[in-house]
């Protein structure tokens, strides 16, 4: 027995046509092709990365994430367990990110197995893509009862059987978004592997989603919001060990849960929002700068790029179709009138944005972001 989908109120029924209305704008939006597309796809993919591995206690910087997702190197104060991890889950999510469109697809142990084997390959301890075969539970500090006990391994494989066919079914008038939020539930409870179990639940509920097709993952997936501070993780364990009670009871309610996650998705689509509409204001700021300097229009992307620190020779070479002199020559220029800062040297060599980029960003920030985001659930 699994945790079950527990019945809709009209709230949530209502919360949820909402963030179909969100997802509707979204796709309406990404039928138009902007040349900011990419940056902004990359960005929600890193911030995915660096939200979910920050709830685990593997923090980098945000500049750090966007630029390990454009496939560059993330900063040498990074020791090698945050390292494995953040290099792990971006794998992960990449792969998640592919298998949305995959015609040939099924839920089952193989495909469970390599997703945790790319997110925990670098720690041998906790024998990745394996099943655990011993007892788990998950800690409530220093000396003080564990706040979770996971069920018995030898139930394990009966558990994950059950949990994949009920992925594998169709279940009619079940929304989306409430199937990826019981699959989170059921998996993170069941805590199948010796590590990794939160970020496999995560990435699960992420890929849910994926599969439906209706909307990229990046913009659908919550675990920018669920690691976004520590409040939010506070509240994300807290609706957790609200249902589950210490130990594994798949009898018990879960609407508390699902409650939780349908404002988390929210949410974070609120915030979606206003990435879609920073992007496109800051795109069409900095074409005006861009032409005030007599710059060629393929440099917008440099300065987009910097705005968010992730400017790099070889990214701006390879999205801009260029030689390798053509780039150094374009940044080398916008260097030369201040609207790039250089950071650091040779292969961790990055750009940031100059002063008058910068300001432009802030400036379109604040007007973005003048509004509180809306409570879903306002009662």
């Amino acid at each position: 027995m699994l945790y079950t989908t527990p019945p809709l109120a009209p709230a949530d029924l209502r919360v949820i046509e909402e963030i179909e209305a969100f997802r509707a704008e979204f796709r309406h939006r990404l039928a138009e092709p902007r040349r900011w597309e990419g940056q902004l796809r990359r960005s929600l993919t890193a911030a995915a990365v660096r939200g979910s591995t920050h709830i685990e206690g593997y923090t980098i910087t945000a500049e750090d994430a966007e630029t390990l997702v454009a496939g560059g190197e993330i900063s040498a104060d990074a020791d090698d367990a945050t390292r494995g991890a953040v290099v792990g889950y971006r794998d992960a999510l990449t792969y998640i990110q592919r298998a949305s469109g995959f015609r040939l697809f099924a839920w089952d142990h193989t495909l469970l197995s390599a997703l945790h084997f790319m997110m925990t390959r670098t720690d041998e301890e906790t024998r990745p893509g394996e099943y655990r075969t011993g007892g788990v539970w998950v800690s409530g500090g220093p000396n003080r009862p564990p706040v979770y006990t996971a069920p018995d391994p030898e139930r394990v494989p009966d558990l994950m059987d059950e949990f994949l066919a009920g992925l594998g079914r169709d279940e009619a008038g079940v929304p989306t978004i409430v199937r990826a939020s019981m699959a989170h539930l059921n998996l993170v409870s069941i805590h199948p592997w010796r590590d990794g179990n939160g970020r496999m639940s995560r990435a699960v509920h992420t890929l849910v989603l994926a599969r439906d097709g209706v909307l990229a993952p990046e913009f659908s997936s919550i675990e920018e919001w669920l690691g976004a501070d520590d409040f939010n993780t506070r509240e994300y364990y807290a609706a957790l060990r609200s249902v589950q009670a210490g130990s594994w009871q798949p009898e018990r309610d879960a609407h508390s849960w699902m409650r939780f996650c349908l404002t988390a998705h929210h949410l974070q689509a609120q915030e979606v929002q206003r990435r879609f509409e920073t992007a496109a204001r800051l795109w069409f700021r900095l074409e005006a700068l861009a032409r005030r300097h007599g710059l060629d229009e393929r440099t917008v992307s440099a300065l987009y790029a910097a705005t968010n620190g992730t400017l790099r020779r070889t990214t701006y070479q390879a999205e801009e179709a260029l030689t390798r002199d053509q780039a150094l020559g374009d940044l080398r220029t916008l260097r030369r009138l201040d609207l790039i800062e250089a950071v650091g040297h040779a292969r961790t060599q990055h750009y940031t944005a100059g002063t008058e980029v910068r300001r432009a960003r802030v400036e379109i920030h604040h007007e973005v972001h003048r509004e509180l985001y809306r409570e879903p659930y306002p009662d």
